[in-house]
């Protein structure tokens, strides 16, 4: 077997991408089946007593329960990743999530062990939350450090279609297990998906073995050694440094945080609940927008490569905000085609444009020292702000707004928007080497000389 020393510079980017972009498809699967689950039966198994449409919503709100334990794993896989390794950091996190998964396909109903059984849950969604929390840091910077200088936005994108990819097989794997079981779904249907998640994970373990540690990360870790000041946490010294790009990795989310949980999770929930339409529906729209959004998002990742990364995902948040209402309106007509193309609408242009240069674009604010922990204890405290209730959230502004969408509209809009002016004043570096880049947090927000503008 070849070991690190013996790989060309071109098998090592080729593992660490793999490594990166299958381990975040089999976490974002194990993910995406609770959300797929909480939106279609743990509100009747878990939360029998309450009415169905508060019982729906207590059942989104375990979906957002998982985002608290993101901010405690992005910071203990950031401190780790910055200390021992990314590859290291990156199997912990995939074993945490793969025994969680595993579990909650096992954990009894409440018919079965009474409030045990949703305190259970909530614990084991927990454990999830904390495994995702170190891994998208994790897998953006295996392959982003590895990458040739000119490409690093088009390889960084491609574990950004983690989330589509795990949506578009868990949202399968759902569907297949409720045609199989017919009406025995909310019986034991539900839970095949969770159990087959060991098998996946086990083609994740062995990809993931194979990945080596980028030459940026080995330097650094050996200044490291020779370094006292070096030797304080990583978080320490990113709050202290580095808070500037830290607040623009945090609000430069709001425009795909909780928007893509708008436009999948909630109008899963909202289109068989509200609309009282087949669960069919929701879950067509959901595959095939997820398959679109895998096409689209390393496009624009290597668009972010040509023209800047910051002009990408401002030109991204503008079609959020365009299409936003176009896309609902669609939605709300109940037909399957109109709920197809609007989602597709949404996760092809405006979501594919804004999520796609992220990861390249956090690397590139953050030192080598700091890089796992700046960039993951960003992008999950946005989590925990924005995403984390955002269905539960949506779901209360439908019933405040007696079924009406305006609210919901207006929420989407506006964190995007919030979003846009965060990511017009971050740096982009993307002709700087990553060994090069050094405080950014003293440096003036410029894009090649000037400030950035679409």
């Amino acid at each position: 077997m070849a070991t690190a020393a013996t790989l060309t510079p071109e098998q090592v980017r080729c593992r660490s991408l793999q490594s990166g972009t299958i381990g975040a498809i089999v976490e974002w699967y194990e993910y995406t089946i609770y959300g797929v689950a909480a939106a279609l039966v743990f509100g009747h198994l878990f939360f029998p007593d309450l009415a169905p449409g508060i019982g729906q919503i207590v059942s989104l709100a375990t979906f957002g329960v998982g985002f608290l334990a993101r901010p405690i794993g992005a910071f203990v896989a950031g401190h780790l990743g910055d200390r021992i390794g990314r590859k290291s950091t990156l199997i912990l996190t995939f074993s945490i999530m793969t025994v969680a998964t595993a579990a909650i396909g096992l954990v009894p109903t409440y018919e079965q062990i009474g409030v045990a059984a949703p305190l259970l849950l909530c614990v084991l969604r927990l454990a999830q939350g904390f495994a995702v929390g170190g891994e998208w840091g994790g897998a953006a910077i295996i392959a982003v450090e590895n990458a040739p200088r000119a490409r690093r936005g088009y390889f960084g994108a491609w574990p950004q279609i983690g989330v589509s990819a795990g949506l578009l097989l868990g949202t399968a794997a759902v569907s297949l297990a409720a045609w199989l079981s017919g009406d025995a779904f909310e019986t034991w249907g539900w839970r095949v998906p969770f159990l087959l998640s060991t098998v996946l994970a086990g083609v994740g373990f062995a990809i993931r073995l194979r990945a080596t540690e980028s030459p940026a990360f080995l330097a650094e870790k050996a200044k490291m050694d020779a370094e006292l000041e070096r030797r304080k946490a990583p978080a320490a010294v990113l709050f202290r440094d580095h808070r500037r790009p830290l607040l623009i990795t945090i609000f430069g989310r709001f425009a795909e945080a909780g928007n893509y949980y708008l436009f999948t999770t909630f109008i899963l929930s909202y289109v068989t609940t509200t609309l009282e339409v087949p669960k069919s529906y929701g879950l067509t729209a959901s595959m095939i927008g997820a398959a679109v959004n895998i096409v689209m998002i390393p496009v624009f990742g290597a668009v972010s490569d040509r023209i800047g990364r910051v002009r990408t995902f401002l030109i991204g948040g503008t079609l959020i905000v365009i299409t936003t209402w176009p896309v609902f309106a669609l939605v709300h007509t109940g037909r399957l085609w109109a709920i197809v193309a609007g989602v597709v609408l949404f996760l092809a242009l405006g979501h594919a444009m804004v999520y796609a240069p992220l990861p390249a674009l956090y690397c590139e604010m953050f030192p080598t020292a700091v890089r796992y922990s700046g960039i993951s204890i960003g992008y999950q405290m946005a989590s925990i702000l924005l995403a984390s209730f955002t269905p539960a959230l949506a779901g209360a502004m439908v019933l405040w707004a007696d079924g009406s969408l305006w609210m919901v509209i207006a929420f989407a809009i506006v964190t995007t928007l919030v979003a846009m002016v965060a990511i017009a004043y971050a740096p982009d570096h993307r002709d700087r080497e990553l060994d090069e880049i050094g405080d950014t947090a003293r440096t003036p927000a410029t894009e090649n000389g000037t400030k950035a503008v679409v």
